[in-house]
């Protein structure tokens, strides 16, 4: 293992780090909120938004993952379920969503809370995954909810397309084996398209699949609450 993280970024302390900052962004979040409400395209509305705060591309990302309008909020609302809804259940995780939000959230990299309840950071995959020194606590920590939640199966679900992605799928399995773990591993070309249709419980903060899936777990939210994790958090509303 290296000495890789998922923290901040050089400068991130300069676009997040202040009240000046912070206030400007909830600023713009309610501008994104109105015009998205109705029916402004995302993209359009975040370039006048962001045109009008003055934002910097990260700012930009950060209030993209936190906007949604609000018919948005309502369905995704309407369909998060509870913890206690999910004994003896099968949950699917969106497995790099999932993994690399923990794995920011414990390097200590700004994380965004949006309208919608979720958490989000300014980390991606760009093709390839990358493991990170905190990436085997970001696996015993989805352990902990799996055990705590006494699911009945956990099964990741990871972008085949993305280099690593067996790797990690390795890594997890073995984990699975030596822990005694009902979990299973699936690559997927389309893992979006995957769990939104297909599935009838996932775990993910990804826009477009709570959108389009037909119910979701905020696995995030649970484990800073019950986990008590020190968050470096910033509540986008």
């Amino acid at each position: 293992m290296n000495n890789r993280n998922r923290g901040k970024n050089t400068g991130d302390d300069t676009l997040f780090g202040s009240e000046k900052q912070i206030d400007k962004l909830k600023l713009a979040v309610q501008d994104m909120n109105y015009l998205l409400s109705r029916d402004y395209a995302e993209r359009a509305s975040s370039e006048l938004v962001g045109n009008h705060y003055k934002l910097k591309t990260r700012q930009i990302q950060a209030l993209r993952g936190a906007s949604a309008s609000e018919n948005q909020i309502k369905n995704r609302r309407f369909k998060q379920v509870e913890i206690l809804d999910l004994k003896d259940k099968v949950i699917y995780l969106d497995g790099f969503n999932i993994l690399i939000l923990l794995e920011s959230l414990l390097s200590e990299a700004y994380i965004f809370r949006g309208l919608d309840g979720c958490y989000r950071d300014l980390s991606g995959v760009y093709g390839t995954y990358k493991r990170v020194n905190q990436t085997q606590k970001s696996i015993e920590l989805v352990s902990q909810f799996f055990q705590k939640a006494k699911l009945q199966k956990l099964i990741w679900i990871f972008d085949k397309p993305v280099s690593n992605s067996g790797r990690i799928m390795q890594i997890i399995l073995e984990f699975a084996q030596e822990n005694n773990l009902n979990w299973e591993v699936d690559l997927q070309f389309n893992p979006d398209k995957f769990l939104a249709k297909n599935v009838e419980i996932i775990a993910s903060s990804d826009a477009w699949i709570l959108d389009h899936c037909k119910k979701w777990f905020n696995v995030i939210d649970y484990l800073i609450k019950e986990e008590k994790l020190s968050v470096n958090l910033i509540k986008m509303f």
